[in-house]
């Protein structure tokens, strides 16, 4: 297995407040808003919302794979993800994020271990662990005249 991977989105504003991001590993674009909250459609997603999706869905595949590679059987894990943003001096930002994953064991025997697998899965979920890395930015401006018609 390779020790390097890139993976890439692409983000297009649309109009009013709605936009459209896509991923080279995904046929389907989402359509995603603002929150209803600035202005935003009801019934999209949001980058919020996507951000807290990350979380989750990243907490899940952990787990799966770290229960597989455990030889751990469990009948269903369900992984919630609540964030909280708050407006600050510096403008609004996340102010907090709640993970709870509720798994479901067949035997109340394996509790304990239960446990620890979820706990070694929030040490190793990438995208938590991706919160602390810090970010490199690389704007660019490009002019362009448009035609007079």
């Amino acid at each position: 297995m390779e020790r390097t991977h890139t993976y890439r989105v692409t983000a297009w504003w649309v109009a009013g407040q709605n936009g459209i991001t896509r991923s080279d590993s995904a046929p389907n674009a989402i359509h995603f808003t603002v929150p209803p909250q600035f202005g935003g459609m009801e019934g999209r997603w949001s980058p919020e919302d996507l951000f807290l999706s990350s979380l989750a869905s990243c907490f899940t595949s952990s787990f799966s794979a770290i229960a597989e590679y455990s030889k751990f059987e469990y009948v269903d894990l369900e992984v919630e993800v609540e964030g909280t943003v708050s407006k600050t001096t510096t403008g609004y930002c996340f102010t907090g994020v709640v993970v709870r994953p509720k798994l479901k064991i067949a035997d109340e025997s394996d509790r304990t271990r239960a446990l620890d697998l979820l706990n070694k899965t929030k040490n190793l979920c990438l995208v938590s662990r991706a919160l602390l890395i810090p970010q490199e930015f690389q704007p660019q401006v490009e002019a362009t005249k448009l035609a007079m018609v």
